[in-house]
Order: C-alpha cells, then sequence, then structure tokens
C-alpha cells in the first residue's frame, strides 16, 4: 500500500471516532433544562383579571365572570388569602345597594358557612352556562337586566341544575352591578 493510502484511513478512522464520540457526548450530557412554565390555578386565573382596564362589558359578562368566581369559591382549592381576594372581587361585581345588605364581614361569615355546607355534602360546581346575549332582558330606560344562569352542582353521581335568575343594574360609571338573584329550581333534577 501507499504511504498516502495509509494516511487516509487513519484520518478516517479518527474523524469517524471523533464524530461518534462527540454523538455520545451530546447524547449523554445533562443538559440544562428550562424551568417549567408555571401553571396559573382557576383561582388565579379569575384574580388575574385587572377590573380597572377589563370590567366586563356586559351584563352576561359580569355573569358568566360572577359564575367563575363562585365555581372557584365551591372548588375549595385555594388559600385564606386567595379566598379573602375572591370574597373581594365577588363584592366588586354587587350593586351598592345589595352591598349594603350585609357588611364585610358578615357576607364572609355566610359564604364560609355555605361553602361548608357544600364541602359536608360533597357538592362542587361541575360548570354553568348563562343565557345567550339575546335572552337578556332589558328594562324600558336599559339600565337594568335579568338574565339566567345555570350552575350544575355534581353530588357524587348525581348532577343537579340550579337556576339563577340575575338582575343588574347600572352604576354611574356605566358598569353591570349585580342587584340580586332568584332561584328558580322547580326542574332542578337531571
Amino acid at each position: 500500500m501507499k504511504k498516502g493510502g495509509v494516511k487516509g484511513i487513519i484520518l478516517g478512522l479518527i474523524m469517524a471516532g471523533l464524530i461518534v464520540g462527540y454523538y455520545f457526548y451530546l447524547s449523554n450530557r445533562d443538559v440544562e433544562k428550562k424551568p417549567s412554565e408555571a401553571k396559573v390555578t382557576a383561582v388565579q386565573n379569575v384574580l388575574l383579571r385587572d377590573m380597572e382596564r377589563s370590567y366586563p362589558p356586559s351584563p352576561k359578562e359580569v355573569v358568566k365572570y360572577y359564575a367563575e368566581i363562585s365555581k372557584c369559591f365551591y372548588d375549595g382549592a385555594y388559600s385564606e388569602e386567595e379566598f379573602e381576594a375572591l370574597a373581594s372581587r365577588a363584592r366588586e361585581l354587587y350593586d351598592d345597594e345589595l352591598k349594603a345588605t350585609q357588611t364585610e364581614e358578615e357576607y364572609m361569615d355566610s359564604l364560609r358557612l355555605d361553602i361548608q355546607e357544600f364541602e359536608d355534602n360533597k357538592m362542587v360546581i361541575s360548570s354553568y352556562s348563562t343565557s345567550v346575549s339575546t335572552d337578556v332582558e332589558y328594562n324600558s330606560a336599559g339600565d337594568q337586566a335579568s338574565l339566567c344562569c345555570i350552575y350544575n352542582i355534581r353530588q357524587g353521581t348525581q348532577i343537579v341544575a340550579s337556576n339563577h335568575t340575575y338582575i343588574l343594574r347600572k352604576d354611574e360609571e356605566g358598569h353591570w352591578k349585580i342587584l340580586g338573584w332568584e332561584l328558580d329550581n322547580a326542574d332542578a333534577a337531571k
């Protein structure tokens, strides 16, 4: 064999060895993993809404947001600090007349009792649905509205629909606020 041919074979083997070695190095090294993105819980997602800049624009959106808050209350997966923030956020959606019916402390105590009753009976809000926008009824002046929200409440394997008719009123800033609600559960069982 010629001298140049042996050198070529040796260089080829060295190059192949380097390529195989580099491949094993890359496949077996400890790659610094990116930190996993923190998951936002349903409670945190509800609380992240900036009420100053993006207050719900319609009666339907106010009720929908209130239903999201209610679902969070009865799921029970939150800290005491998050509970207080949720309660405060719910009261932000209330009309001043509704807020005046009980102090904030009375509201919190009543809410805790209601949530405890749900827990004791092993009930959770599995879903909710609001009326379509065309089913929102407005008074003649256009400053009050009413619409339905159906909460599907699961207790064990049974699901019961709880129908709420919400009454809303526009405040001085043009925001729709919850004035009250009525329960209509005559045909609630599924």
